[in-house]
């Protein structure tokens, strides 16, 4: 069977986030030669298959889930019923990250030799809250003395041209409420007022936008992003009490959410406030000259003949917890164009090549 047949079969199974559909039962028996441990927990499934090919050489795990989001309304065909046409693939989860799967799976079954271990790790839950799928699975592995060295995550991170996109690291992601509180009054008496819109204006310059370092070779920089503000009773004749500012920080390895709490302390200094920062993801970074990185780039250059570029961009995936428990790790995947959208579709070609781009890699260790 190869890449895009899988791929049309596991886009068939309903799995929406937490619920694999069946496809994890189909999964082992397509890799019957690979040895199966299930680690669910709290209603997420989770699937580690492993292959010992020599007892020496490296480590290597995949990363993938089998959830999707759901379909939503408005497709032009059934989002479980993948519909083939003019050499797309259409179906929910067809780039984001099926795809991936499939071509991960098909290099497996295709490859007579590999020097060391195989695992892929596949979870029912990574679009959404993610807390226990591949982290489950990688401290199960970790307490048996059985974390990867390196791993591959097939994300569909390429972005104009296939191919065009390797990803080594992750910016993290912190969420913050500020709130700056006041002393309401009738505005016809402002100097009875302590009003924390006014005081909001004197360090919005330096909020909003506000670059918190100068980012690096492969981090943009970390930018203080307002989500929403609110404050007062919607009239035109009585001051706020308080002002609350949401906001979002996409932090580089350069910026911690220590670093972005002592700021807005600082710029703050005289005013009442409140401040509540929650860091959803942290950044990491793969060095560039690491094998997995020098590896896929190779393989992926080989096989499309383009020299891909190696960045950070994006949001969050489950990369960011193999980097967690000191696994080297990078992510390759298809164009990313239509993930979660209506009429979600990838390009066959892109199913094959994806495939033959992994066989290169494995190769390489």
């Amino acid at each position: 069977m190869n890449a895009v047949s899988l791929l049309t079969k596991l886009l068939k199974f309903r799995s929406i986030t937490p619920d694999d559909g069946g496809a994890f039962d189909f999964i082992c028996e397509f890799m019957d030669d690979f040895s199966a441990t299930r680690v669910d927990e709290n209603g997420v499934k989770n699937l580690i298959l492993t292959k010992k090919f020599s007892e020496n050489g490296v480590h290597l795990a995949f990363g993938g889930h089998i959830d999707v989001v759901p379909p939503g309304e408005g497709w032009e065909s059934e989002p479980f019923s993948p519909l083939l046409k003019d050499g797309y693939i259409y179906a929910r989860g067809a780039q984001d990250m099926k795809s991936g799967v499939a071509a991960f799976l098909c290099a497996c079954k295709n490859i007579k030799n590999f020097n060391g271990k195989i695992s892929i790790i596949l979870t029912s839950d990574e679009e959404g809250d993610a807390i226990f799928g591949t982290k489950t699975a990688l401290k199960f592995m970790q307490k048996n003395g059985d974390l990867p060295d390196f791993a591959v995550v097939a994300e569909p991170t390429s972005d104009a041209v296939f191919g065009d996109t390797i990803k080594v690291g992750r910016r993290g992601s912190i969420n913050g409420v500020l709130t700056i509180k006041g002393v309401q009054g009738h505005v016809a008496y402002p100097q009875k007022c302590v009003n924390p819109a006014h005081q909001l204006a004197q360090i919005l310059p330096k909020f909003a936008s506000f670059s918190l370092d100068n980012g690096s070779e492969f981090f943009d920089k970390s930018q203080i992003i307002i989500t929403d503000i609110r404050g007062g009773i919607e009239v035109c004749n009585v001051t706020p009490s308080e002002v609350r500012i949401m906001f979002n920080v996409r932090n580089s390895n350069l910026t911690s959410i220590d670093d972005l709490d002592a700021y807005i302390r600082n710029l703050c200094k005289g005013l009442e406030i409140s401040l509540n920062l929650k860091q959803s993801s942290k950044p990491f970074l793969t060095n560039k000259n690491s094998l997995v990185v020098k590896n896929l780039a190779k393989s992926v250059s080989e096989v499309l003949n383009i020299s891909p570029e190696l960045n950070t961009k994006g949001g969050t995936s489950d990369a960011r917890y193999f980097a967690e428990f000191g696994v080297e790790v990078a992510e390759f995947g298809v164009i990313n164009d239509r993930i979660h959208a209506v009429n979600e579709r990838v390009k066959e070609q892109e199913v094959s090549d994806l495939c033959a781009i992994f066989e290169k890699f494995l190769a390489k260790f």
